[in-house]
């Protein structure tokens, strides 16, 4: 009897095998589902044209690493200066959905790394990353996040201030103390005047509607120049400083290569799409198995001086070559 039972499990068991042998050599049917697809966040805290072109570095920077349409989803959403919605945006793509988030400047990163996600955040053009306290080291990022930082080269645009009109006398600084990146440029700025006997005035603002006031303000205080910091809120509100600043003959001088566009007369710029790709470029890393806190923020270096040429001609400022500035230059003709 015993031997008969073992027989038929020895029987149970090649039958098994044999059966298992065939499912192997059957071949899998084609599945839309097959090849991994990625879900990516971009958010913006408003729009303007430095943003927008840093958005569509981002999506550029994703698609040389292979992450297309045909694979990759991108939800790009923005608060248009609201803080309430902001911080919705942020809450929505912290529901685990998403395989990374990108946040451009420094608002929309505190917004979302505060919230301590477990999703990886790749911040791009955040000016001051450590004194905004969306990381704590460069070389060694935390608190899941890392990207792209546009360190304002202030003292190099106070120096180029002088090139172009050598007969300043007085500073102007503008700026919303809500904004982390401009206190710490203007306090940079400030510093650095100081330590060369210059002197300077700063006015603050609350909203964008205090531009055109606190603008007048700078001018009777005796200011001759005036600086424009990377600031959201006095970007919001720059055409009536430059309306202004255009009547008086002040030139300005700002932060970025948009700043110049809205009227400004100059800045040393870095390109906004580049950094965007540069941001989706330290992402791509994360996707090819290398751990957030691997990879360290990056400062991005000037790419060039963009220069308004309409309003050189108005402030009659003579453009030097570029080997006597010392940068690439780029004309904005209007």
């Amino acid at each position: 009897m015993k031997k008969r039972i073992s027989i038929f499990l020895l029987l149970t068991l090649v039958t098994a095998l044999l059966l298992g042998g065939c499912t192997k050599n059957v071949e899998p049917k084609e599945t839309d589902g097959d090849q991994k697809t990625y879900k990516f966040g971009i958010i913006s805290q408003i729009e303007n044209g430095a943003f927008l072109d840093m958005r569509d570095g981002i999506i550029a920077g994703l698609e040389n690493a292979g992450y297309t349409e045909e694979n990759a989803t991108i939800d790009y959403k923005c608060a248009q200066g609201d803080a309430t919605t902001l911080s919705t945006i942020c809450s929505t793509m912290d529901d685990g959905s998403y395989d990374a988030v990108f946040t451009i400047a420094t608002p929309a990163t505190q917004a979302f790394v505060n919230m301590e996600s477990e999703t990886p955040n790749f911040f791009c053009a955040v000016s001051a990353p450590i004194a905004a306290g969306v990381i704590t080291e460069m070389e060694t990022p935390d608190k899941n996040a890392t990207g792209t930082s546009n360190a304002i080269p202030t003292s190099d645009i106070i120096d180029l201030a002088y090139t172009l009109t050598p007969n300043v006398t007085k500073f102007g600084f503008i700026y919303c103390t809500a904004q982390a990146n401009a206190t710490e440029t203007v306090k940079s700025a400030c510093d650095y005047l100081e330590g060369k006997n210059i002197d300077y005035t700063v006015k603050t603002v609350e909203t964008s509607d205090d531009v055109g006031s606190v603008t007048e303000a700078l001018i009777a205080d005796g200011a001759d120049v005036i600086f424009i910091p990377n600031d959201a809120v006095v970007q919001s509100g720059i055409s009536a400083l430059t309306e202004i600043c255009k009547d008086e003959k002040i030139p300005t001088y700002c932060s970025s290569a948009t700043t110049v566009a809205s009227g400004c007369l100059a800045t040393l710029a870095i390109d906004d799409k580049g950094i965007g790709e540069k941001t989706a470029a330290i992402a791509a890393e994360y996707f090819q198995g290398k751990a957030v806190e691997t990879l360290p923020s990056i400062v991005v270096d000037v790419d060039y001086c963009t220069i308004n040429a309409a309003l050189a001609q108005k402030l009659d400022v003579t453009i030097p070559n570029e080997e006597t500035l010392g940068y690439t230059i780029k004309l904005y003709e209007e």
